[in-house]
């Protein structure tokens, strides 16, 4: 089977077959909400649980029934009606086209000038966790994809160092291409104009955000993926690096966009895991319950969602559902706060996952969502019954399995080897 293309970042999905009203709030409301959304960022660096839930629940009842409505319409795209899930016998193929595309696309490579790259770490985790998850079911190539996985994640490890503060950095690159980019030289003009350019960037790597969160996106995709790796390796190289990341994460502070907080959640709570140190669970916590609870919608028509237009859109949902969902399967079953946050987890999966019905709106980051809830101890998964977890999961895998079927990418490579493991344990079980 010949692989037309894939992206080693999370496909979009196009080709609407429906499409939903978006939020767009007049400019009084704007300037209201920015305000509030000030005041929030304050409860947040003071840590003031109470009274970062008062402020956000002040800016829902601002934004009044645009409350859950995302900033760009919701497109579906329909899964043909014979699609079927995986077989058995297609499993152990299924990563084989990707090996070879992996190896032809490779821009990672120690000493690269980070400056010229218009790539990012998150893109290396893709493939780490692809490989990592594929070698699960195909035994041939098992050798291969762990020494592509350690390849990519002594390249992170590298980065590291340049970075020189235990951040996993993004690439100082000036006018990149694509939205992180485009995002990233926003800020870097901004650094330039306050004067605190040369505080940004060091050998070629943005090491500091200045609380802006940007930063937490990369350093939490990189530093699970190293997780993953000292789990297949037992190479404590790429355990201490998570745990670098880790400590660096626990250093900064809850932002306004909760999705960036989603990140540091599960890098901590996978450290904590490896770890077993309580200061990663502590820190796992706390960000959740300031930088994540808050700006869910509890009532009304679109409960479980996020409020704000941003976090409302179906990719950055089913991040914060990942984020939850790895917080919540290390969380003791006595802890004071669990079952906040997995109310939490449970009202995000009720109000999404039903959308499936309709088509495909979102991929890998849904795929990796609920591969991870499907995980979770019985004593979480049993409280989360009813929330369509079973029925979006199987229209995913159908979906992904009639594009692999027509040589078309079924997903990213984290997504597309996590779903094939999935597959085969769960086809396991049934024997």
């Amino acid at each position: 089977m010949q692989l037309l293309r894939f992206t080693l970042l999370a496909m979009v999905c196009c080709s609407p077959v429906f499409a939903q009203e978006v939020a767009r709030p007049n400019r009084a409301t704007q300037g209201k909400l920015k305000t509030i959304v000030g005041e929030i960022s304050e409860a947040m660096k003071a840590e003031d649980e109470d009274k970062v839930r008062w402020h956000s629940q002040q800016a829902i009842e601002l934004m009044g029934d645009q409350a859950g409505l995302p900033e760009s319409p919701d497109e579906y795209r329909a899964v043909p009606d014979n699609a079927r899930p995986l077989t058995a016998n297609e499993l152990p193929t299924a990563f084989d086209d990707y090996v070879p595309y992996i190896e032809k696309q490779k821009w990672w490579r120690i000493g690269l000038d980070p400056s010229t790259t218009n790539h990012s770490l998150r893109e290396v985790a893709t493939v780490i966790e692809g490989c990592l998850a594929a070698r699960q079911v195909s035994a041939i190539n098992a050798e291969k994809l762990l020494a592509i996985a350690q390849e990519a994640g002594d390249f992170l490890m590298w980065t590291q160092d340049q970075a020189g503060t235990g951040v996993l950095p993004f690439p100082a690159v000036r006018n990149g291409k694509g939205r992180p980019f485009e995002v990233a030289e926003a800020f870097y003009r901004r650094a330039e104009k306050n004067g605190t350019l040369d505080q940004v960037i060091r050998n070629g790597w943005a090491v500091d955000d200045f609380d802006d969160g940007g930063l937490q996106f990369d350093n939490g995709l990189a530093g699970v993926a190293l997780v993953h790796l000292f789990e297949v390796t037992s190479d404590d190289r790429y355990k201490q690096a998570a745990i670098r990341a880790a400590d660096w994460t626990i250093s900064r502070r809850v932002v306004t966009n909760w999705n960036y907080n989603s990140f540091s959640v599960f890098l901590l709570a996978e450290t904590y895991r490896i770890t077993g140190d309580e200061k990663y669970l502590a820190s796992a916590r706390k960000k959740a319950l300031l930088g994540l609870l808050p700006g869910q919608l509890t009532e009304g028509p679109r409960r479980g969602r996020w409020a704000d237009p941003h976090n409302a859109r179906p990719p950055y949902h089913y991040i914060m559902v990942r984020g939850l969902a790895s917080l919540a399967a290390v969380m003791p079953q006595d802890d004071l706060d669990q079952p906040r946050i997995v109310e939490c987890l449970r009202l995000a999966l009720s109000a999404r996952n039903p959308d499936f019905q309709k088509g495909i709106f979102n991929a890998d980051s849904s795929v990796e969502a609920l591969v991870l809830v499907k995980s979770l101890p019985l004593h979480v998964s049993e409280k989360l019954r009813n929330s369509g977890t079973d029925e979006a999961l199987a229209i995913l895998e159908r979906y992904a399995a009639d594009r692999f079927r027509n040589d078309k990418a079924a997903l990213g490579p984290g997504a597309w080897g996590q779903l094939l493991a999935y597959r085969n344990q769960s086809q396991g079980e049934k024997q």
